[in-house]
């Protein structure tokens, strides 16, 4: 109902200055301020009143007087506040939000257009560490947004596995025993198992004996070359570690919840030719040069300072090399791809644009989303060093923390055995690892996140579990009702009996939400919807606290219509929080 509001009131706006002889280039049609109950209001008074010779209020005043209303289906009225144009809908805007909002409100139609989204594609050398979980959270966020918005989407976790560092642990996997290390594994798991034997290799090569380690340094360059060239054999090797740290990282990342359609090789585009492709296209580029003993291309024409280095002097490529020819086969086999990249990857990243512009692509199908990092206020981690905190333990951590809340919060209930300990702990699991996920996605992925539990797990504040809990309040109010939320929603209820503000506020709310998914997905925002969801659950709250739904006294008709109206929220929250990759718990 919003975007077609939103169209009418462009149409409107449009066709009233045009009358007023005024330019139509900048309507400034934006959300109202917190104290006007309009859906809609106009700015574009500030920008005419220089060519109108007039002040903004009365410019507004002379465009509302002439708006012409009728013929459109849900605006209903405009009027001027100030410098404002303010719009108004009429009831059709509230019935046909109430009827429309039922469980797949939010998904928008089809849009014919296929998306890969590619995002995590951490190095396999060792288990997922809390500073690149932005990087899921935030792809996997993308994914279903875009989802939501109608697109065919892919999500493909890149894997590095044929880079150095996956030389280094294939040779020490095979070079050291389990005698050789110095530490039992963290948990049962591969990843944990197997990132020991990685440690000691690079600890080898810092510290080992100078003959060994040059010993060593040249089976690592045997199996780099040996990529390179398409053994097979050599292939086998490195899976041997690749593949099973893939499987380990891919259960702690399953936890967020983000689950991935393929799991794509850079040594694919080794050995189907395409890398070989790329390399010779990119030496007959006249940017090309040979310095240093190795391929580059100088880019600083293009703004960029720092030449990109596409091919060794053994005859070797590199992860920017493979990576030209991973974007090739996106763009052949999708019609766009979304890249989530971390902020130190910003340069790789405009290298990769830039030289992809150079062979030929269009590279507007590319979008690239980077991000900050999110600390600890330990400080910074290492996997290398061993000195990372895995994801594992941060999600564990939120699961008992939220325990320890719930059991607080939720004692006479389950002293009562209205809950049990089946319920308790799918609500720990629910909140804990849903205020991990939502504190992460709702920043800015521009903005540094230092990662703390009371802000995350705080039921008052904005948090997860605030939204959770208005998810869990409409659920208690059609459960006691022993209706079911489909009947309600599309039920033959008056919408016009509910008129308080808080009734108004909320109907406005719900109403919103897909322009909400549909502006998250066009600026690749997921931030937007969590924003969405806090508001959400404000307006939600402010409904709950002033008008009884299954209270005696209620009119039976008022009762009906305020039963489609808590119906129509839980779907609502319950989509947005879905959207987020949070759960939305039927109790708490």
């Amino acid at each position: 109902m919003f975007v077609e509001f939103r169209g009418e009131v462009e149409d409107a706006l449009a066709t009233a200055l045009s009358d007023l002889d005024l330019p139509t280039e900048d309507l400034g049609v934006e959300e109202p301020p917190e104290d006007v109950d309009a859906v809609l209001a106009s700015s574009a008074a500030y920008r005419l009143a220089g060519e109108v010779g007039a002040p903004p209020p009365e410019v507004a005043a002379d465009v509302a007087d002439a708006i012409d209303t009728d013929g459109y289906e849900y605006l209903a009225r405009a009027e001027a506040r100030g410098p404002y144009v303010n719009f108004h809908p009429g009831e059709a805007y509230f019935a046909d939000t109430l009827s429309s909002a039922g469980d797949d409100w939010g998904h928008l139609p089809d849009r014919g257009e296929s998306v890969v989204v590619e995002h995590t594609s951490a190095n396999p050398t060792g288990p997922v560490h809390v500073g690149r979980a932005r990087n899921p959270i935030v792809g996997d966020a993308l994914a279903r947004i875009l989802d939501y918005a109608g697109c065919d989407v892919e999500v493909h976790y890149y894997v590095n596995d044929a880079g150095r560092q996956v030389a280094i642990f294939t040779w020490a996997f095979e070079s050291f025993d389990e005698s050789d290390l110095d530490e039992d594994p963290a948990r049962d798991r591969a990843d944990y198992d197997l990132v020991r034997y990685y440690r000691k290799g690079n600890e080898f090569l810092e510290e080992g004996d100078p003959a060994a380690v040059e010993e060593a340094e040249d089976e690592i360059q045997a199996i780099m070359q040996g990529l390179g060239a398409g053994d097979e054999a050599t292939y086998e090797r490195t899976s041997a570690v690749v593949d099973p740290m893939l499987s380990g990282m891919g259960a702690s990342l399953e936890r967020l919840p983000a689950e991935f359609d393929e799991f794509v090789k850079e040594t694919r585009f080794m050995f189907d030719g395409s890398t070989d492709d790329v390399v010779e296209r990119l030496q007959d580029l006249e940017e090309a040069v040979y310095e240093d003993d190795a391929w580059q291309l100088d880019l600083s024409d293009r703004g960029i300072d720092k030449n990109l280095v596409f091919l060794r002097s053994d005859g070797t490529s590199l992860y920017p090399t493979r990576d030209l020819a991973h974007h090739e086969w996106k763009f052949a086999n999708f019609d766009r791809a979304v890249t989530v990249l971390g902020e130190d990857h910003k340069l790789q990243a405009d290298q990769l644009r830039t030289t992809l512009a150079l062979l030929g692509n269009d590279t507007d199908q590319l979008r690239q989303v980077i991000h900050s990092y999110v600390n600890l206020p330990e400080g910074k981690m290492s996997t290398r060093a061993g000195t990372a905190v895995n994801l594992d333990d941060l999600l564990d951590e939120a699961v008992d923390r939220a325990r320890e809340e719930v059991e607080n919060r939720l004692g006479d209930r389950i002293r009562e055995d209205d809950l049990d300990d089946e319920d308790v702990e799918r609500i720990a699991h629910q909140v804990g690892i849903g205020a991990v996920r939502y504190d992460i996605v709702a920043k800015q992925p521009t903005k540094a996140i230092t990662f703390e539990w009371e802000r995350a797990l705080d039921f008052e504040a904005q948090s997860a579990p605030y939204v959770q809990y208005a998810h869990a309040r409409a659920c208690g109010i059609v459960d006691r009702a022993d209706a079911d939320p489909a009947d309600l929603t599309a039920g033959d209820v008056d919408a016009a009996l509910l008129s308080t503000p808080e009734e108004r506020d909320l109907l406005r709310t719900i109403a919103r939400f897909p322009a909400v998914i549909k502006e998250a997905a066009e600026d690749l925002q997921p931030h937007v919807v969590a924003t969405y969801t806090r508001t959400f659950a404000d307006r939600f709250n402010a409904f709950y606290r002033e008008c009884p739904v299954l209270s005696e006294d209620v009119d039976p008709d008022l009762r009906a219509a305020r039963l489609a109206l808590v119906a129509a929220a839980r779907n609502t929250v319950a989509n947005a929080l879905n959207a987020l990759g949070v759960e939305a718990p039927e109790s708490m």
